[in-house]
């Protein structure tokens, strides 16, 4: 059970938590099998779902290791040279600026736009995420809500990332408040992790990666259908829809 007396500041992941990164990858991935002969239409769109599904926590964990191992760095960095050297190849597009090409933002997971709106007016928020900030910095600015955050968290901005608690550390202190006062909310294993570690309250949420079965095991004191369930639980006076979830 959450104590809602003791949030006061929320932290959210963000691929597959407040933007829809699943779906645009399974889809990617569907698309290549339907190609195959005996794979097509649903059963292509269920074997990539399945795929996606399972390797979530595979890759998170690489992430994490490359990380302890001090190599996260300089593989960002190579990345960035060859995603540089791509654009530049590619010139501009319609006027575009060329390093923008790859950088076309996802879908936002339906009703998250108006709950970012909503609790901005009670809580200081952040995101914190494994990709780089510079890119949810855009994401946020795309649909508008950037200015509700007091910080975006990125692979770069600390040290150590996700599951380690000091990305949360680093957004608790932006905010002014003390870890365990803040609410991290996230779609897989990683996030929550990274709240118990931190000290915080953890929520999971079943629109990205995660299943419900597994966010529990790790110690998500509460699962959600969708992020946006998140309102009728913390400000269910201000949810438009009156939805059911409850702490």
């Amino acid at each position: 059970m959450l104590d809602l007396s003791r949030i006061r500041a929320l932290c959210f992941d963000v691929d597959g938590t407040l933007a829809d990164t699943d779906d645009h990858i399974v889809q990617r991935l569907a698309s290549v099998l339907d190609a195959l002969p005996w794979v097509s239409g649903r059963r292509a769109e269920r074997l990539a779902r399945q795929a996606v599904m399972a390797a979530e926590t595979p890759v998170h964990l690489a992430y994490a290791k490359l990380d302890e191992l001090g190599l996260d760095v300089p593989l960002f960095k190579l990345r960035e040279r060859l995603k540089a050297i791509r654009a530049r190849g590619k010139g501009p597009v319609d006027g575009r600026n060329p390093e923008a090409i790859d950088e076309v933002p996802h879908s936002m997971v339906a009703g998250v736009q108006e709950m970012i709106v909503t609790l901005a007016r009670h809580f200081p928020m952040c995101t914190i995420s494994t990709g780089s900030a510079p890119r949810v910095d855009r994401f946020l600015r795309h649909y508008g809500v950037r200015e509700h955050f007091v910080e975006v968290i990125g692979a770069q901005t600390t040290r150590r990332m996700k599951p380690h608690p000091e990305p949360l550390c680093f957004g608790a202190a932006a905010m002014g408040v003390q870890p365990e006062e803040c609410l991290m909310i996230g779609d897989t294993t990683i996030d929550i992790r990274t709240g118990i570690a931190a000290g915080a309250q953890t929520v999971g949420v079943l629109c990205g990666f995660g299943t419900e079965d597994e966010l529990r095991k790790t110690g998500a004191k509460l699962v959600l259908r969708t992020t946006s369930d998140l309102l009728g639980v913390l400000r269910p006076s201000d949810d438009p829809l009156q939805k059911s979830a409850s702490p």
